[in-house]
């Protein structure tokens, strides 16, 4: 990765994927995971934004050496700070209950229409979205069957997403970036502008585009390479290096500058 040193501001928050971002085939390794401890020791401030459930989600709030966890794609984000969880959703409770039944209506429709897919095996801790599984825990389906979902969920009126493992699928106006904006100024009253010049973000995959277009100081691992095609707004720097060892690579030049 060349050298960045461009800067205008120092970094304050490093917003950033999990899967094949932080992770390797699934697996949180040592060097990731010391990396969000080091970016945390020097005081910038590490806030995973993922496509994972809530389940999940509320566990790393608690546990790993962040500040606050953007979910499901932008459904909620969660925060626990001074031994109390904060979380804040999209819709209200109602409204969830609501697009929850219209997804359970797609989950069946999918599946049967798509030989080979599967429901992604973290769906039972979901609360805002439907996940199919295209590679993760079934063998891998070819991009026309990765299509095909998306196109199923679009023509029922849901946002479909893909990431590196599963798409995801849900009904509402809203993305990573739009709930990582209003988590930025609700608990750090970071404008959206502000936010641009003191946020880098990490990602690897189509459902990070929306953070690649809007933040300046955007970084891919290497194995986003494989979906340059389907992205128009890549990020400014990419790595050398694959999954958490691109993570790692792209801590040490953030903190370079610190």
């Amino acid at each position: 990765m060349k050298s960045y040193s461009q800067f205008k501001e120092k970094i304050k928050f490093v917003l950033t994927d999990i899967d094949d971002t932080l992770t390797d085939h699934g697996l949180l390794k040592s060097e990731a995971y010391k990396a969000l401890w080091d970016l945390k020791k020097a005081g910038v401030h590490v806030i995973p934004i993922t496509g994972r459930p809530a389940g999940w989600c509320e566990m790393i709030a608690r546990l790993w050496p962040v500040s606050g966890i953007v979910g499901e794609n932008g459904g909620f984000y969660f925060r626990y700070h001074q031994q109390k969880m904060k979380r804040e959703f999209y819709f209200d409770e109602a409204t969830r209950k609501k697009n929850r039944l219209k997804l359970d209506q797609l989950e069946s429709s999918i599946l049967s229409q798509v030989p080979g897919s599967a429901l992604a095996s973290d769906q039972f801790c979901r609360l805002m979205d439907l996940a199919i599984d295209f590679c993760e825990d079934v063998p891998a389906l070819p991009q026309d069957q990765i299509k095909k979902i998306v196109t199923l969920f679009e023509e029922a009126g849901a946002q479909a997403k893909v990431s590196s493992i599963h798409v995801n699928g849900w009904f509402g106006e809203y993305d990573k970036l739009s709930m990582t904006l209003r988590f930025l100024q609700k608990e750090f009253s970071l404008s959206a502008e502000q936010a641009k010049m003191q946020c880098a973000f990490c990602g690897d995959s189509p459902n990070d585009e929306p953070m690649f277009a809007y933040f300046p100081n955007s970084f891919g691992v290497a194995n986003i390479k494989k979906f340059t095609s389907q992205i128009q707004n890549l990020p400014h720097y990419v790595a050398d290096l694959e999954g958490g060892a691109g993570f790692k690579q792209i801590t040490e030049q953030i903190l370079l500058n610190q």
